[in-house]
């Protein structure tokens, strides 16, 4: 537009913006008019423009085969003929121009947020409305396997619970004691008890635990709960539900043999992810014995189970059951970069599960064995380029301490005496902690087994026999530090 021509714009009206928007608007006009014959495809079309104070005039100008085009081109739009100019030769054809003009309203700022209306309508077909008009619909037809994978649900889902992890604060100001959910997860009915087994992590810092039971929303209590006991190691704690009717109506799930599940096989994952009531998703097995790290406490956990089926927070303590409805894990983990479901999640198999429950509802704790040392983190070896446990500590009257293991230390003048490396316990050679971790898994309390060491340049052969956990006491005050060299860049100052 020129200078004069935006001068008499009003006031907030952005005139190139507007003339852009007119100048898209006409052609798409112009284009409508050739997809419906109104001017035919030969037919050149060019857009102009104009603003003015009290009107808003865009321009189109057609040049038509003849005459009788442009007339009807008036005639079936909206527009009217304003100009017609006689047919001029190019020396072999000739061409007749005809200029179409529709004016609207100048465009107020709010109404420049919103894309203009069409500007010229050249065919004018209106829509047909029909007043007895209805969508049709039809019954669906499920297969046999959907059939039973919706009888499974309706089946399984009355043994999964909601569990909300509820911190009590006080208020500053009132100094009023309040509740808030801190956390939420899922649980399994483990008997006709009132048991509810549930990750650890889901309970963890928790000073008020309330369990939701029943499938139905507008029928769902809530209820009440105390922890029976915890393994922290393995992710599992056992609540038990204090309300005889909420014993009741919990229905315990049937507990299956992890040992028979088979990767291919397929599996179904309840929970409440995201809080979302009882959610089903279907997957399969992806392998058997992975291995995890306990967010816990660091210790590792073997024997694993990994699917596809899709896990997110939330879904944390509920089942992984298989297409009989039995328990073969709990979901407990996924591997994410972004903390939703990846295609990678991590069940906890059913059998190390019934293991730990039955000692936490007959003793509340796990029964452990334990070596009775502190040791150094695994990188302190590297740098010597041996493998094994070094022991930092010994602690006086456990287990290690009895069989004569030596703690590390240092002499009179400050030097670093290094302690013994286990390398091999029960025949099991021993490279890391991780090691040592899962050698202790498979033995019990009581037992007596052979030790190997490296003490200095000799290799050393002990027997020595596993205490409880609950009997290792305090570690001995040491200013014992193992120093870690981390490696560096080229050229760092060392």
């Amino acid at each position: 537009a020129s200078a004069a021509s935006r001068a008499r714009v009003a006031p907030g009206i952005d005139v190139r913006s507007n003339a852009s928007r007119a100048r898209a608007s006409s052609r798409a006009g112009a284009s409508r008019a050739r997809r419906t014959g109104a001017v035919p495809k030969d037919v050149k079309v060019d857009v102009a423009h104009d603003e003015g104070d009290d009107f808003f005039r865009r321009t189109v100008a057609v040049a038509c085969a003849s005459a009788v085009a442009c007339a009807n081109i008036a005639s079936t739009s909206s527009a009217a003929l304003v100009a017609m100019a006689m047919p001029a030769t190019d020396g072999a054809t000739e061409a007749y121009g005809g200029e179409f003009e529709f004016t609207t309203p100048p465009p107020t700022p709010e109404s420049r947020m919103r894309a203009p209306p069409p500007v010229i309508d050249v065919v004018g077909i209106k829509p047909t409305l029909d007043a007895g008009y209805k969508t049709t619909q039809v019954s669906q037809k499920l297969t046999a396997g959907e059939r039973e994978t919706i009888e499974l649900f309706n089946k399984a889902k009355g043994s999964v619970v909601y569990i909300t992890n509820v911190a009590v604060r006080r208020d500053a100001y009132t100094l009023n004691l309040t509740e808030t959910p801190q956390g939420a997860g899922s649980g399994i009915v483990w008997d006709t008890k009132g048991h509810i087994v549930t990750n650890y992590h889901v309970i963890d810092k928790a000073n008020a635990l309330k369990v939701t039971i029943g499938t139905d929303i507008a029928t769902q209590k809530v209820y009440d709960a105390n922890v029976v006991g915890f393994d922290d190691d393995k992710d599992i704690a056992v609540l038990e539900l204090l309300d005889p009717e909420a014993r009741r109506d919990a229905k315990p799930l049937t507990i299956g043999r992890s040992s028979e599940a088979s990767v291919g096989q397929r599996v179904f994952a309840i929970g409440n992810p995201f809080g979302l009531d009882h959610t089903l998703t279907t997957g399969v097995i992806s392998g058997l014995g992975r291995e995890i790290q306990s967010g816990n406490t660091g210790r590792p956990i073997d024997g694993i189970i990994q699917t596809d089926a899709a896990i997110n927070p939330g879904n944390s303590g509920g089942p992984l059951i298989n297409s009989s409805g039995q328990l073969l894990g709990i979901n407990t983990a996924i591997y994410s970069a972004s903390g939703t479901s990846s295609g990678v999640g991590f069940a906890l198999p059913s059998d190390m599960v019934s293991g730990i429950v039955d000692q936490l509802i007959r003793f509340g704790r796990v029964t452990r064995p334990i070596l009775g040392i502190s040791f150094a983190p695994d990188g302190a070896l590297d740098q010597l380029g041996l493998g094994g446990v070094l022991v930092l500590d010994a602690r006086e009257g456990g287990p290690a301490w009895r069989a004569g293991v030596r703690s590390t230390s240092r002499d009179e003048s400050g030097r670093l005496i290094l302690g013994d490396i286990i390398i091999e316990l029960a025949g099991e050679q021993i490279q890391d902690s991780s090691d040592l971790y899962r050698t202790l898994d498979k033995l019990t309390v009581g037992d007596t087994v052979e030790l190997k060491l490296i003490r200095g340049v000799d290799k050393v052969t002990t027997n020595i026999e596993l205490d409880d956990v609950k009997d290792m006491k305090p570690p001995t005050p040491s200013t014992v530090v193992v120093p870690l060299r981390t490696k560096k860049p080229p050229g760092a100052p060392y």
